[in-house]
């Protein structure tokens, strides 16, 4: 670890890992009353960890938050943290196993005190776990603030809304390590090359969760190779023959279903690499911002604030679900003004067909995929601020909503426009012609949102940072000191997470898998904007945001199976699509039900083959299988072994 040890207020040498950042005007009491609980030891109810306040950095100013502290934590407290939250780590056997310090000799890679056995990530990941559990003792309320109320036995992370809707605590982030970030950047992005990311590196520094993110990104892009290439001499040779599209459409729903399959068994490969495929998932804690009346819980036997269900589900049903509706049908009227216009254009361009009539073709698109874009925006805000207000208990069952309000409804807006082109005025020329542009201008807005925009906001924060800083130094450099760096990241944009990225992809991927069969260079711009998605994510991740605390992710979750659910649609759309080719009416010239029946018998048995295919290729690989059974044996042989040796 690279930054300069601190010294704590007991005397102990620590490394800074994690800033935790108060108001300016916080009291005295308060900030005396919460250190006094991340120092206090555990038998207490404390975090036990090493905490120290930040001093000013170089040409300080006046206006510079007094209050942000340093966090970390002495190497045996990081050791048995790493045992608390059943962190996996590779044994001398080339096995995978929860760490315990009993054993801990056994692990590779631990040598003397085991100082660089854990990652810096691992040891913020530990820091913020202590942090989350901390519990109030018998504290009502925050000294000095009567009207910031606690629950006593409560997690301070429950708290933790309390705190910051009270303006008193402002923001908890991990450091950069500075050096190693520099050698991330440079393997990464800083260098223009034909490989493979380095994912290994991305774990080590970000967690799990991100390495997963970017290792399904550069997958989705492999993936999407061998369909490009088909998709090119498709398009040259077959490009006025819009008829001739079943074979690639039967290309698609074999492409579809198989890669999504071989990404569950590459992800369980990677997820058993990095110790996270049969790590236990800790016990859900309630999320911050849940309230309720306070009661008993007779799992936990503590008092915590409860919510009827039936309260929950009467918002879902009466408010939210009234509300989604409502969104779709304002979609749905915004894509008939789009046909509107579309009409429009298409009549000025028949009386008078000139150049610039042509290019006005191409304009009523242009802005309803701007439109698109806009609405999908202010969709989001509002399904955050509603999910909110559901007052979900759990973390997990929280994003479950919003995953779907947000899925449902950008899935509805992108692709009903297609589906109505497609199936209920059967223009293929015009299906063609809408997929291209509003595939191309919701790339160049990702683009410019995602890449451009980045960047530009990161020179003028630069800017601002070398005025306040007098030798003109940035995080870039190794000599930044201690201050200095903590106070250039505190004012870096936070990150939010996967959730943009995934959805970004979903489209992606649904675009490709419904309706590339009509547009075959789909796949050959998504590699392209894949491409450039690695690079631009990676500048943010590496000089945009604040470091993100680690996530033990063993999947990429919920929107694996929100993929699958869009290869499941993407089946009934191709069948359909195949069907209404001239190349297969012909062989039902006299019954057009017969066809219809033929296709949904088609469509059931591809489905069927489908879900076959799932139950065939296992979703963990054979001697992975094998290894995690060895396991599990081995457990239960100690466990015996243990029983025996307390009988006896």
């Amino acid at each position: 670890m690279q930054q300069g040890p601190t010294v704590d207020s007991s005397g102990s040498r620590f490394t800074p890992l994690v800033v935790v950042e108060l108001a300016s005007d916080t009291k005295e009491e308060a900030i005396a009353w919460l250190l006094s609980r991340i120092r206090d030891s555990q038998q207490n109810g404390g975090a036990e960890l090493l905490v120290e306040q930040l001093g000013p950095g170089v040409g300080a100013q006046e206006k510079e938050n007094p209050n942000m502290f340093l966090v970390g934590a002495s190497r045996q407290r990081l050791l048995s943290g790493a045992e608390d939250t059943g962190l996996f780590k590779e044994c001398n056997d080339g096995s995978m196993r929860g760490f315990t310090c009993s054993n801990k000799h056994n692990f590779k890679d631990f040598q003397g005190d085991g100082d660089d056995f854990l990652s810096m990530a691992e040891c913020q990941y530990i820091i913020k776990h202590e942090l989350d559990t901390l519990r109030a003792k018998d504290e009502t309320h925050v000294p000095g603030y009567t009207q910031a109320k606690l629950y006593p036995g409560k997690s301070i992370r429950w708290n933790q809304s309390r705190l910051l809707s009270k303006g008193i605590l402002i923001q908890i982030f991990p450091l950069h390590e500075k050096r190693e970030l520099k050698r991330l950047r440079f393997s990464w992005y800083k260098k223009v090359k034909l490989s493979f990311q380095p994912l290994d590196d991305i774990r080590h520094y970000y967690g799990e969760g991100q390495a997963l993110y970017f290792g399904f990104l550069e997958y989705f892009t492999f993936a999407l190779v061998p369909m490009a290439l088909i998709g090119v001499p498709y398009y040259l040779f077959d490009w006025e023959d819009y008829d001739k599209y079943v074979v690639f459409a039967v290309f698609n729903l074999i492409w579809c279903t198989v890669i999504l399959e071989l990404w569950k068994r590459f992800s369980a490969s990677l997820a058993y690499r990095w110790g996270t495929l049969s790590r236990k998932k800790a016990f859900e804690e309630p999320r911050p911002g849940f309230h309720g009346v306070l009661g008993f819980n007779p799992v936990t036997g503590r008092e915590e604030p409860l919510y009827p269900n039936t309260k929950r589900q009467l918002r879902i049903y009466l408010v939210s679900l009234p509300f989604v509706l409502l969104c779709l049908y304002l979609s749905l009227y915004v894509m008939m003004i789009y046909f509107e216009m579309e009409g429009w254009a298409l009549t000025v361009h028949d009386q008078d067909p000139t150049f610039w009539t042509g290019i006005l073709l191409f304009i009523p698109s242009i802005i309803y995929a701007v439109v698109i874009e806009i609405m999908n925006l202010i969709y989001r805000y509002a399904a955050e601020l509603l999910t909110e207000w559901e007052n979900h208990r759990l973390e997990s069952s929280y994003q479950n909503h919003l995953v779907l309000k947000v899925l449902v409804f950008n899935f509805f807006n992108c692709f009903a426009s297609l589906f109505y082109i497609a199936f209920v005025m059967q223009d293929m020329v015009l299906l063609r012609q809408s997929l291209a542009t509003l595939l191309i201008t919701s790339q160049i807005l990702n683009q410019f949102m995602e890449a451009f925009l980045p960047y530009w906001l990161q020179r003028r924060h630069n800017k601002k940072m070398i005025r306040k800083i007098q030798n003109k130094r940035t995080l870039e450099d190794t000599e930044l000191s201690l201050a200095e760096q903590v106070r250039l990241e505190s004012d870096m944009s936070t990150y939010l997470g996967t959730f943009d990225d995934y959805l970004e992809l979903f489209l992606l991927f649904g675009y490709v898998s419904l309706f590339s069969c009509v547009y075959p260079l789909s796949a050959v711009l998504v590699v392209l904007n894949n491409i450039t998605e690695v690079y631009s994510d990676a500048f943010k991740m590496c000089s945009v945001f604040k470091r993100p605390f680690s996530d033990p992710a063993a999947n990429i979750g919920v929107w694996q199976l929100a993929f699958e659910a869009m290869s499941v649609i993407a089946v009934v759309t191709n069948c359909a699509l195949i069907g209404m080719s001239p190349q297969v009416k012909a062989y039902f010239p006299d019954s057009e039900m017969q066809l219809i029946l033929w296709i949904v018998a088609i469509e059931h048995g591809l489905l069927a083959f489908k879900f076959i295919l799932t139950f065939l290729i296992p979703d963990v690989p054979k001697h992975i299988q094998i290894k995690l059974a060895r396991l599990e044996f081995e457990s239960l042989e100690a466990l015996k072994k243990k029983r025996q040796l307390h009988g006896g």
